[in-house]
């Protein structure tokens, strides 16, 4: 009897100890960001008994170059940080990633914007699901601004940036901070110019195959607009051997004027400061992508992200159940109350009082067009040619002319 009896209360241990481990992996985020998911994290496991959520984070260089091999493996996460696009739609195809439309309610379909939804659907269906979107941006120091005498409510065009460049190498002040050993912050400026040069229709043109495509005109004019840029030498010595969190942590610590990025920089380049607390507030302001003579491009079009998670092929029913809580209204708009970034779920905005992230909400509500980074939006091959191109440029070692060709060259065997 007594064997029995411990070999029930052995059994009810297990049972109590059984737990369904959901595995989520993304890149590095700040402190603020990493204690708002464990506060949803908390939350969610005391509703759902024997459920534990457990994220994991890589620097944002480590995460892209492991992510390929670990969705092959045993070893492959549940939910993984997505910035959709092209490198999504191919990872579906692949078959890496599960198909959850089936299992999506309406009325969750229907609480996300439109279009951050649709970045997450591919071929009709749904991969994903999008907590945030975000603007490329000038973050921007005031002061050191001010002591170049520059007139930053007059920069409306690449003209006006490029002579507050010229502005802040006079006073003998570094304008721009970049991490160009990354690639992708260089191809932010390629890209932009690119949104600014061809616009909507020129850009889907070229995705289409349509003429020169990404040789054409316009895109050889966007590489002659970043040279013109890079010709004033307007990055810290040693940008190439910088990293992306370096160059933030520089901003933090006021080394430059500005730096170009989205809504994450705002608390990565405070925590990667000096002193965890970088520029203060109303010290700095953000300024939008200017407009470039004669370009095809709007003035209200953004070039940024639809970011969110992924689900892989064969993740748990949990992981699907714990993104429907992730991107309720409630979360989304914890979000946005704590400035960590802009929600996608309808009506979550209303609590944001980020003045920065209100600006550049305000900017994505007002764009009839949004391009996803080139990088992601067209996929993972392409995407790094790109940023190779970006940074061969910055370097010297191709013209406008050589690195749109190679851009066109990648797209047409992709």
């Amino acid at each position: 009897m007594l064997r029995n009896t411990a070999l029930f209360l052995s059994l009810s241990a297990s049972t109590v100890l059984a737990q369904t481990t959901v595995n989520i992996l993304r890149p590095e985020v700040p402190a603020n960001e990493k204690a708002y998911y464990d506060q949803v994290v908390s939350e969610f496991e005391k509703t759902h008994a024997g459920v534990d959520i457990a994220f994991e984070y890589l620097a944002n260089e480590a995460y892209k170059q492991k992510l390929s091999t670990l969705l092959q493996s045993d070893a492959k996460p549940d939910l993984i940080y997505s910035w959709a696009g092209g490198v999504l739609a191919q990872q579906a195809e692949a078959g890496v990633l599960q198909d959850i439309t089936a299992v999506m309610s309406p009325e969750w379909a229907d609480s996300l914007s439109a279009a951050s939804l649709a970045a997450f659907t591919v071929d009709g269906k749904v991969y994903g699901i999008p907590t945030n979107a975000n603007e490329v941006v000038f973050w921007t120091n005031t002061d050191l601004a001010n002591k170049a005498g520059i007139d930053l409510g007059a920069i409306k065009t690449w003209d006006d940036f490029l002579a507050g460049v010229k502005k802040a190498k006079e006073a003998g002040i570094t304008p721009i901070l970049a991490g160009g050993k990354d690639k992708w912050p260089l191809h932010f400026y390629y890209g932009y110019l690119m949104v600014r040069e061809a616009g909507k229709d020129g850009l889907a043109a070229a995705i289409a195959g349509e003429g020169d495509g990404f040789a054409s005109a316009p895109f050889v004019k966007a590489g002659e607009d970043f040279k013109a840029l890079l010709d004033l030498e307007p990055f810290q010595p040693g940008f190439m051997d910088t990293t992306f969190e370096q160059a933030t942590g520089m901003f933090g610590d006021g080394k430059g004027i500005f730096h170009l990025m989205g809504d994450w920089d705002y608390g990565t380049a405070k925590q990667n400061s000096a002193t965890g607390k970088g520029i203060p507030d109303e010290k700095m302001v953000t300024i939008r992508f200017p407009t470039v003579a004669g370009g095809a491009g709007q003035a209200t079009d953004t070039f940024g992200g639809i970011n969110g998670f992924a689900v892989v092929s064969g993740a748990k029913p949990e992981a699907v159940e714990f993104l429907k809580y992730l991107s309720n209204k409630e979360n989304q708009a914890k979000a946005g109350a704590e400035g960590l970034f802009i929600p996608v779920t309808k009506g979550a905005d209303e609590r944001m009082s980020n003045p920065f992230f209100k600006q550049m909400s305000a900017a994505l509500v007002a764009s009839s067009f949004h391009q996803i980074f080139l990088d992601q939006a067209l996929g993972s091959d392409v995407g790094a040619t790109i940023n190779d191109a970006a940074a061969d440029i910055a370097q010297g070692a191709a013209t406008p002319e050589e690195a749109a060709k190679t851009v066109q060259d990648a797209w047409s065997v992709r």
